[in-house]
């Protein structure tokens, strides 16, 4: 796939699926192969699903999967992508990663869908490698495994690892690996018939821009708010965010007052809670982790700060996933 080795008549993928996978970073990635064979009409791709114990797994929304295999390290397919979904850290495990690496040195290529990416990471697969996951846990990612080249993008192709961000990404990525492989037309033609009428590039960032997400146009107000999205562990004064946008304390209070009804400070000060709940949901860190890697001095402080905005605290949070 990808480009990256001769074409054999048919490749055969495949799928290591994790607990909680994300359902639809998995069929967003096996559904253009699928497509591909039916346009192509011929066989091009064959796929099997593995799981470590070869029992059945649930993806995140609780629809349940029969594996056709246990994965071993005696596995034969052209590449072997690992899809995971929520709490990825919780369900690492020494064997997966074992089996990983054994893979690894017979030279299968490697991939990840959403958080799987995790999986490489936890085995040592993509140290000096560039990489993707979600962009909720590309801080965590890049924080825990510090010799990891973590990118914001779609997906990323670096020699033999394949990672991609997951969810409707993963359509983008299969059908650049069939332009690769068969040709641009053949790669149009299944986005043609999955009705996918704009195909992205690798390098395009995941998040929509701010002014997308938010339905904010007015200029001054979208560079404040990307400071404060891009300083969230080190949380930048108010003066020196309005110094640096080009406007007084007082005319950047006023602005907020009008477009957004709430002052910065606030603003700011939820910007951080909403990241720490993505942190507390998706990652292993602790408590006091979370509270400095969003710019909260103390502990006490965070824990008062979250249950106020979000009705109970931080532990809550994570017991009632």
């Amino acid at each position: 796939m990808f480009g990256r080795q001769p074409i054999r008549a048919t490749q055969h993928v495949g799928f290591l699926l994790t607990p909680q996978f994300s359902l639809i970073a998995f069929t967003s990635a096996i559904e253009p192969l699928r497509a591909a064979n039916r346009v192509a009409r011929q066989e091009l791709f064959t796929w099997e699903l593995f799981t470590i114990d070869g029992k059945p797994v649930q993806a995140s929304n609780g629809v349940e999967f029969n594996p056709n295999s246990t994965l071993t390290d005696k596995i034969v397919c052209d590449i072997l992508f690992v899809c995971s979904g929520v709490r990825s850290y919780d369900h690492l495990s020494s064997k997966r990663s074992g089996l990983l690496r054994a893979l690894a040195r017979r030279g299968i290529p490697l991939g990840s869908m959403c958080t799987g990416t995790v999986s490489l990471a936890e085995a040592g697969l993509l140290d000096g490698y560039r990489c993707t996951i979600h962009w909720e846990n590309i801080e965590s990612l890049a924080e825990r495994y510090p010799k990891l080249n973590v990118m914001a993008t779609l997906f990323e192709a670096d020699r033999n690892r394949f990672t991609c961000s997951g969810g409707m990404a993963s359509i983008d990525m299969m059908i650049h690996s069939i332009k690769q492989d068969y040709g641009r037309d053949l790669g149009m033609r299944v986005a043609d018939q999955m009705l996918y009428s704009s195909v992205r590039e690798p390098q395009e960032l995941q998040r929509m821009a701010i002014e997308r997400r938010t339905g904010i146009t007015h200029p001054k107000l979208l560079g404040t708010i990307g400071y404060m999205e891009a300083y969230i562990e080190f949380p930048m004064a108010i003066t020196e965010i309005a110094k640096t946008i080009g406007l007084s304390s007082r005319q950047l209070e006023r602005l907020f007052q009008t477009e957004l009804k709430t002052s910065p400070k606030k603003y700011y000060h939820s910007l951080r809670l909403d990241k720490a709940r993505t942190l507390l949901r998706q990652t292993p860190m602790s408590t006091m982790e979370i509270a400095f890697a969003t710019g909260f001095s103390s502990v006490s402080y965070f824990t008062k700060s979250y249950k106020t905005k979000f009705g109970y605290s931080p532990r809550q949070e994570r017991d009632n996933l």
